[in-house]
């Protein structure tokens, strides 16, 4: 018996619920910290806000899984769902499929889960595929459905999913769990615990033939969004994103036993890790309504076009810097300009410099702790 549903106590999963206690009490006061954050943005910036972390996320959850998607075109193809008119830019079919998903988790995400949710998801997952036997329907196919590596004559099996025949009836119950477990059904559960037992129970059955992991994390987005009663996004597959590897060994060390306090830890540590992104993005947008406010006037169209591409970057920045090279990229400013440009920013307390002449560098002033 290698695998967790290979074990007579499958689906009972085993932990110490009181373990988690802080990690939960954390997420709540989080939680309560981006609704009042979010009060500060006007109704405009609160929908940016939305489409901005809707595209990261969208873009995030597919490059989890090796799947590189154009940031712009999903962030114009977020927009064009909100109804908002944006540049034409053509999306294919994986970003649109990806964008869909997205966006129908955040407004759905009060609604229990049903297998026609799931299969509409994997559909739109699936656009365009023609490799994919069962789009929108649960695999079928009578081999192993495994997770491996290395050479096809000697392939390392990391996991092995129940039999497709078994998949009906294992999906049946994790459902009707899910939904038990919401937090107005009859066994509701803490929001994290739910959301990772959701994430590594959905990830064990691995019920579609592609996707499961996409899938799996908008499922557990969605418990998360539920224990809030808000249409909001964690921004956990940007977390995840940033531990992947660990993500994919936790997973697979969960997928081993039926003991999961270590997945439960680490999980609860990821989600406070995302939500903690989270609050540092609202913040950034409040900073920068208030910076272009107190410049108002001050500033030239150079400058201007030069902070906006900034902040365009988010908390993070450009990698290393703006350098004055970078900054005559943007603008297209003569180097005599754009050092003077530089110079008037930092006076103006816009930007902070480190280092001299050809080393210097420039960040955003900006307070978002």
């Amino acid at each position: 018996m290698r695998w967790n549903w290979q074990r007579p106590e499958w689906p009972d999963f085993q932990y110490d619920a009181t373990r988690l206690r802080p990690a939960e009490a954390s997420f709540l006061k989080g939680a309560g910290i981006v609704v009042g954050t979010l009060h500060h943005l006007d109704g405009d910036t609160r929908r940016a806000f939305t489409i901005e972390i809707i595209s990261q996320e969208t873009v995030d959850t597919s490059a989890i899984e090796g799947e590189v998607l154009d940031r712009a075109s999903v962030q114009s193809s977020v927009a064009k769902q909100f109804g908002l008119a944006t540049p034409q830019r053509r999306a294919n079919a994986a970003e649109t499929g990806a964008v869909e998903l997205m966006v129908d988790l955040y407004r759905s995400y009060a609604q229990p889960l049903t297998d026609r949710q799931l299969f509409d998801w994997h559909r739109m997952l699936m656009h365009g595929r023609r490799d994919i036997k069962d789009i929108g329907a649960y695999r079928t196919h009578a081999y192993p459905m495994q997770i491996v590596s290395g050479p096809l004559h000697a392939p390392n099996v990391h996991y092995e999913a129940p039999p497709s025949n078994q998949v009906p009836d294992e999906m049946r119950a994790f459902v009707q769990w899910f939904n038990d477990s919401a937090p107005n059904g009859p066994m509701p559960l803490a929001a994290i615990t739910r959301a990772a037992i959701a994430h590594l129970w959905f990830e064990s059955i691995h019920p579609f033939e592609d996707g499961n992991g996409r899938i799996g994390r908008a499922i557990a987005e969605k418990a998360l969004a539920q224990a809030l009663d808000a249409p909001t996004l964690t921004a956990l597959a940007e977390a995840i994103h940033r531990h992947r590897k660990a993500h994919y060994a936790e997973l697979h060390r969960a997928s081993e036993t039926s003991e999961i306090d270590a997945w439960l830890g680490w999980f609860a540590d990821i989600v406070l890790e995302a939500q903690a992104r989270t609050i540092t993005r609202i913040r950034f947008l409040i900073e920068k309504t208030r910076t272009f406010d107190r410049l108002n006037g001050k500033i030239n169209a150079r400058q201007e076009k030069a902070l906006l591409r900034m902040f365009a970057e988010g908390p993070d920045g450009f990698d290393g810097g703006l350098s004055a090279h970078n900054y005559q990229a943007i603008t297209d400013a003569s180097s005599a300009t754009t050092t003077r440009d530089l110079a008037e920013l930092v006076d103006l307390k816009a930007l902070k410099r480190t280092g001299e002449r050809r080393y210097a560098r420039y960040y955003l002033n900006v307070d978002i702790e």
